[in-house]
């Protein structure tokens, strides 16, 4: 790739940073990007200022920087700052530009020291700046003041974490010198996220201001804090320099005979300052954005491609033809019907492997849940024979039976009939749950009409709870009905006739050898078994052999 094509490529990702903004979509993609880091006062706001030449950020006591800046400097003949909210102004007056973003700062935040994580983008062309993209982030703070909530610390934190933490992000980790580097906030914080010191760059500020005696030569030859990208010194313009409208240019005189002139960065007075820091910025930016391209490229051609695929969906649709919008709503909801049906049928095309859920789970609840809960109903053998007791004496009276009376059977049965109701009804509020859990995930599909989804979800849910209550009255009239009327003459009711029988029958099955245990219709419907596809066959099961017939064929 060619200087030109290189010197471009910061340009092109500011645009792609514009177009992500104004979409309100920055997270998608991870751009390519430099992180200013600090400290409150760590003086980040004049090395920025510095790289422009110009006075045109915030300053006071306390948090100045509430919002994220994106502050994109192009190299250009005329010098001029526009915003990405104010688009076709150009403000040439910096101190507008500082006013500018005071207020679209409270806009977002308030007017007491509120922050936000909405960025500010602010692009500066002046013939005095290299290509060059940094995000100036709030600096770290410990105290809330003003309506600041007590966790503004923690806010913070979390604001620069969604930036650094980016394998895409550099970091310009700014500490002053007049502090102990190994308390550094912006040090700490970097290499939380790059252990390494891979993608962290050392900016030393305030080198003017250390105590007689001591310098960070150290640091500055990278040996006390090694970072794999350096350290640059820089020495800003002092409070009372900014007061009396220090300019800028004499400053930056001022910073380089300071580097030249002091013993101890003498030897590398040609690495220091704020035009290197410049320099070394748009190299290390550029190289970056070199070495993340191919990455970048083919994660934007894979969200493209994604895109696409929706957009496809909706190729022929005419937002302004009714009969194209009743169409896709037919299809939506006939689609929603055929899934809620597929998920209980069991016959959906994405089987999930997690957990049971749909027709499958309706299942469980009738074949296991329901009998464990008849099992699990409290039964007290001696109450219950105590109960009988009570129930035959006083069907008899005055009088002493010699027989159990029916009236007594009947009382106690029906009594354990009744109780069948509890573990009915859950069951049924069970599989009402499960229809409705089955309803939300089938509507999954229409998230991308919320109205839809909504309506879709509430009509089908309310019509499931109409039906809730007449299938409880239906389950509690089949128990209603078995307790009405107890028919003793049924083949299943053991009474002491048919206990006789069925001993007897026991008894004969066990000297015959070949008995006919059951025989009947049953239908075979795969077609791999039988030859002949799905037909009855008759079979006949005996204690010896299990025989099939067809038409009159033995198979």
């Amino acid at each position: 790739m060619g200087n030109r094509e290189m010197e471009e490529l910061i340009p092109l990702v500011n645009r792609l940073q514009d177009a992500f903004s104004a979409l309100g979509q920055s997270c998608l993609l991870e751009l390519p990007q430099i992180a200013v880091v600090g400290g409150q006062s760590a003086g980040k706001s004049s090395v920025l200022e510095n790289f422009v030449g110009r006075d045109f950020l915030p300053r006071g006591s306390g948090i100045v920087t509430r919002r994220p800046l994106v502050l994109q400097l192009v190299t250009s003949k005329a010098e001029y700052a526009e915003f990405l909210h104010c688009k076709g102004k150009k403000f040439t007056d910096f101190d507008e530009v500082r006013l500018e973003i005071e207020a679209e700062t409270d806009r977002v935040t308030g007017m007491n020291k509120g922050i936000s994580s909405i960025p500010i983008n602010l692009r500066v062309y002046s013939p005095h700046v290299l290509n060059l993209t940094l995000i100036d982030l709030p600096g770290i703070t410990k105290v809330p003041v003003g309506d600041q909530p007590p966790d503004i610390e923690y806010q913070i934190r979390e604001m620069i974490m969604q930036f650094i933490t980016r394998e895409n992000c550099l970091i310009l980790a700014v500490t002053p010198a007049n502090t102990d580097l190994a308390n550094s906030d912006a040090l700490k914080l970097a290499k939380e996220v790059d252990p390494q010191g891979l993608r962290t760059i050392g900016v030393i500020t305030k080198l003017d201001l250390m105590d007689e005696g001591t310098d960070a030569r150290d640091v500055l030859e990278n040996k006390l804090l090694p970072l794999r990208r350096g350290y640059v010194g820089v020495v800003n313009r002092s409070q009372k320099d900014i007061d009396g409208k220090k300019d800028i240019k004499a400053a930056m005189l001022a910073e380089r005979k300071f580097f030249l002139s002091h013993p101890a960065y003498r030897h590398i007075a040609d690495r220091m300052g704020t035009p290197h820091l410049q320099k070394v910025l748009n190299q290390q930016l550029t190289n970056h954005i070199r070495d993340t391209l191919p990455n970048f490229r083919n994660k934007l051609q894979g969200q493209l491609l994604s895109i696409e695929h929706e957009v496809e969906a909706y190729k022929n649709f005419k937002p302004e033809d009714p009969t194209r919008k009743t169409k896709a709503l037919l299809q939506m909801v006939q689609q929603f019907a055929v899934d809620f049906e597929k998920r209980i049928e069991g016959s959906g095309d994405q089987v999930d492997t997690l957990e049971l859920s749909g027709g499958a789970k309706i299942n469980r609840i009738f074949h296991e849940r329901f009998p464990f809960e008849i099992v699990k109903m409290e039964f007290n053998e001696k109450e219950l024979r105590r109960e009988i007791s009570y129930a035959i004496k006083n069907i008899h009276g005055i009088r002493t039976g010699l027989f159990t009376p029916d009236m007594a059977f009947e009382a106690i049965v029906k009594k354990q009939i009744v109780k069948l109701k509890g573990p009915s009804l859950k069951s049924v509020d069970l599989v009402i749950q499960e229809l409705i859990n089955t309803v939300k995930k089938c509507t999954k599909k229409l998230a991308n009409f919320p109205r839809l989804c909504e309506e879709t979800e509430r009509i089908v849910a309310n019509h499931i709870r109409e039906r809730e209550g007449k299938t409880k009255d239906q389950v509690l009239l089949l128990i209603d009905i078995q307790v009405s009327y107890i028919n003793t003459n049924h083949e299943d009711f053991i009474g002491f006739a048919n206990a006789q029988q069925r001993s007897s029958q026991v008894h004969k099955k066990t000297t015959v050898g070949n008995q006919v245990i059951r025989k009947g219709w049953l239908t075979i419907s795969n077609t791999g078994i039988m030859k002949g596809g799905s037909k009855g066959y008759w079979f006949v099961l005996t204690a010896e052999s299990l025989s099939w017939y067809k038409d009159d064929e033995n198979i």
